[in-house]
């Protein structure tokens, strides 16, 4: 069931979600570099700044492709209410995402909570 949920789901978001919500001025966008392509890759995301960091939980964690940009290469860019930022991604598989997510939009949490298979945290530190 966790890997029909998954292609169900990175289907939807894949075909319908991300491309109107990219489109959104103050929609929460990460931006990393794609592995293979080496294009900039956004994906409209939930999370939160707290100070000088930001975090998120992917609720399918490795398997997602914005993960494995990551993993090759954690610079990254986030758009936090409208403006961009630059940082460096570290994947935080000792957090507890579930109690992370208490922390998070709870719109966003709900649906990373209900959907996910492989909760994962993420915090980007901001150097701008």
């Amino acid at each position: 069931m966790s890997d029909r949920r998954f292609r169900i789901t990175t289907a939807f978001q894949r075909r319908v979600a991300n491309p109107l919500t990219r489109l959104m001025p103050f929609q929460t966008l990460l931006e990393t570099t794609g592995r293979v392509s080496g294009q900039a890759r956004r994906t409209p995301l939930g999370g939160r700044r707290v100070g000088d960091s930001f975090w998120l939980v992917s609720e399918f964690g490795t398997k997602s492709q914005y993960v494995r940009n990551i993993q090759a290469d954690p610079r990254v860019r986030v758009r936090i209410g409208g403006r961009w930022h630059h940082g460096t991604a570290h994947l935080l598989p000792d957090d507890d995402p579930v109690a992370r997510l208490r922390a998070l939009p709870r719109g966003n949490s709900a649906a990373v909570k209900a959907l996910g298979t492989q909760l994962l945290t993420i915090r980007v530190d901001l150097t701008d």
